[in-house]
């Protein structure tokens, strides 16, 4: 079982990096479409559709893992860090899915912020990021 949970690690990992990958780069797509009115921002529109349904995916993959994980090492949900963690898990799927909110706002040209409240928007998924990593490396908050 300890070889397979290890393969499952490994592609959770590599799933949650794609996934966050596209998390950080959508938003900065967000601040130039909310900086554009011109042809560009058709092209911008084009790029943040693909992107969003491109890491969708890797969303539910990462989840899909994360809960094989928890299903082979079960002892992990007893881990006062793995609640913290799974807390912030389901704030970044919301994060995602709030991304497509806009995505929706954007294409509907209908956006109501400006490029400045897209910026701080872009920092969630970062601090997310820092905050996970930190507790899955040293299990503990």
């Amino acid at each position: 079982m300890y070889e397979w949970y290890n393969v499952i690690k490994a592609l959770h990992i590599i799933f949650f990096t794609s996934w966050f990958a596209g998390l950080f780069y959508l938003p900065r797509i967000y601040v130039n479409l909310a900086m554009t009115k011109n042809e560009t921002y058709d092209h911008l529109l084009v790029m943040a559709r693909k992107l969003y349904r491109f890491v969708s995916p890797f969303m539910y993959i990462t989840a899909g893992l994360g809960f094989w994980m928890l299903y082979l090492n079960p002892g992990l949900l007893h881990m006062g860090w793995m609640h913290v963690k799974l807390t912030l898990i389901v704030l970044l799927i919301g994060y995602h899915f709030w991304c497509g909110y806009y995505l929706k706002k954007f294409s509907a040209n209908q956006s109501a912020h400006g490029h400045v409240f897209y910026r701080f928007f872009n920092e969630f998924p970062v601090l997310i990021l820092f905050a996970v990593v930190i507790l899955a490396v040293t299990k503990s908050f």
